[in-house]
């Protein structure tokens, strides 16, 4: 929250925020909707830095408990699978249209 946003402000921003959830070692954590993640937060997770990929994808509430849980690669790889599951298509699925199998060929 800014210096220049009130509680309630503050409120009403989270309550439009949609979030899914995911259980990371037992416990239920709120994931912000993709349409929310940065390409930052995409690099972070990439290059393993899941403690800055929590702060910006997790409902800020969450955050400390995803890193207390001290999770396992294994249940983190998880979690995030899940997690992207949850509020949208999994991570690293392209968005892109396939390919045509079909060949064409110039006349």
């Amino acid at each position: 929250m800014s210096e220049t946003t009130t509680p309630a402000e503050a409120q009403e921003i989270e309550a439009t925020e949609e979030y899914g959830t995911a259980t990371l070692a037992g416990v239920e954590l709120r994931v912000k909707s993709q349409l929310h993640w940065r390409p930052s937060h995409m690099r972070a997770l990439r290059g393993s830095d899941f403690e800055t990929w929590a702060a910006g994808v997790l409902h800020e509430d969450d955050v400390e408990t995803f890193i207390d849980l001290d999770a396992t690669f294994g249940e983190i790889f998880q979690f995030v699978s899940d997690a992207a599951e949850a509020v949208g298509e999994p991570v690293g699925k392209s968005t892109a249209r396939a390919r045509s199998s079909r060949t064409t060929r110039k006349r």
